[in-house]
């Protein structure tokens, strides 16, 4: 379904905020706010933005799963991808990097994978935690960028789209495409 979302995130603070708003039918909509703030990962889902149909916070699995993807989506905020005390890098091969995130005594490593031109292509991870009609489990888990512009100062992708491996087969659970992008500035 389409979606318009806003995406908050405010580096060298590991963590972000997403709000979307999904319209279902007319005049109905439901809303989707997934959350990772000093370490706790959370999700809710609510009908007109005020019925809550699920919801799910600070649980090892989620505190995993959020980090993870913040570590996925910082292609969008790229200064969050320098080294660091708590974000530390490892060569695989020539296109290929293991980047390690620990924050709040959780630790996730996702692959980076490259163009020879230096951009991010893709993300993947063996197991990333993921909520599933059957409860929590590890399930492989990739994410494919492209068509970066330079968006005040920074190149970024505007396209990108993120899914798992159920049954051996990856299946897309988010497409997007980036309508706007402003960076923070210092007041």
């Amino acid at each position: 379904m389409s979606f318009e979302a806003e995406h908050i995130v405010i580096p060298p603070a590991i963590g972000f905020v997403w709000n979307a708003r999904v319209r279902v039918a007319p005049l109905l909509h439901v809303r989707v706010r997934d959350a990772l703030i000093e370490g706790r990962g959370s999700g809710q889902v609510s009908l007109l933005s005020s019925f809550t149909v699920s919801a799910d916070a600070d649980t090892p699995e989620m505190n995993s799963g959020s980090l993870h993807r913040y570590l996925a989506e910082a292609v969008w905020y790229p200064t969050a991808l320098l080294p660091s005390p708590k974000l530390r890098w490892a060569g695989i091969d020539a296109t290929r990097a293991l980047a390690t995130l620990t924050d709040h005594d959780v630790s996730v490593s996702l692959e980076f994978r490259f163009a020879a031109t230096g951009e991010v292509t893709g993300i993947y991870t063996p197991a990333r935690w993921g909520k599933f009609p059957e409860g929590y489990r590890q399930v492989p888990w990739e994410g494919h960028f492209r068509s970066y512009r330079n968006r005040d100062g920074f190149l970024v992708p505007t396209e990108g789209d993120v899914g798992w491996y159920v049954d051996n087969e990856w299946r897309a659970v988010w497409k997007g495409h980036i309508t706007a992008f402003q960076p923070r500035t210092e007041r």
